[in-house]
């Protein structure tokens, strides 16, 4: 009776070790994430695995917004050598978007001609904050380290490899030279 015992035992501990090492891992990387675009439909970010992202949280009616221009003019600049914007707009800093998802893109694509990925308006921080925000916030970059985000248009670059390569604060304009350095190295590959 006690071999059963011990057997049932060895038996049990091995089953929960198999469940355990079963359970999922985190994120590999910034590019390990599902999220809805702007029109609603699912995304697996692992699509621009490859590529260099420059991940921006936006929001329309914020001191930064005229940012948009200079972002959709990377996006033209470097969008064929392999480089992709993505914008999640965010209400979390004083209300600044408080559109629907359809008057977000209306907003940006009227009046800023955005061609470059929207997705759906998300929390950038707080409780509710979404799982990729977590991600990035929790990586340690240059030149701004890790930390919840400080304001609407902060910009996360991913390199080639998925990782996050830097952080840029708000009032770092996506023209400004230490931005588009960043992005022609992870263009080419650089860390």
């Amino acid at each position: 009776m006690r071999f059963k015992t011990k057997a049932i035992l060895a038996t049990v501990i091995a089953i929960l070790g198999t469940v355990a090492s079963a359970e999922p891992a985190g994120p590999k990387d910034a590019l390990d994430f599902r999220v809805k675009d702007i029109d609603g439909k699912d995304v697996d970010l692992g699509i621009y695995r490859g590529k260099a992202v420059l991940i921006v949280n936006t929001a329309s009616k914020c001191g930064h917004t005229p940012q948009y221009a200079d972002l959709q003019a990377l996006w033209t600049r470097f969008e064929d050598s392999g480089f992709v914007i993505l914008g999640f707009p965010s209400n979390d800093f004083m209300h600044q978007e408080p559109g629907s998802d359809s008057t977000i893109k209306e907003f940006c694509t009227s009046k800023y001609h955005v061609t470059f990925p929207l997705f759906d308006k998300v929390d950038v921080k707080g409780k509710d904050q979404i799982p990729l925000y977590a991600y990035l916030t929790a990586q340690d970059t240059k030149p701004t380290g890790k930390g919840d985000i400080s304001w609407n248009f902060e910009k996360f670059l991913i390199g080639r490899d998925g990782r996050v390569s830097a952080r840029f604060s708000p009032g770092t304009s996506p023209s400004d030279s230490s931005v588009v350095r960043a992005i022609q190295a992870a263009l080419a590959g650089k860390p």
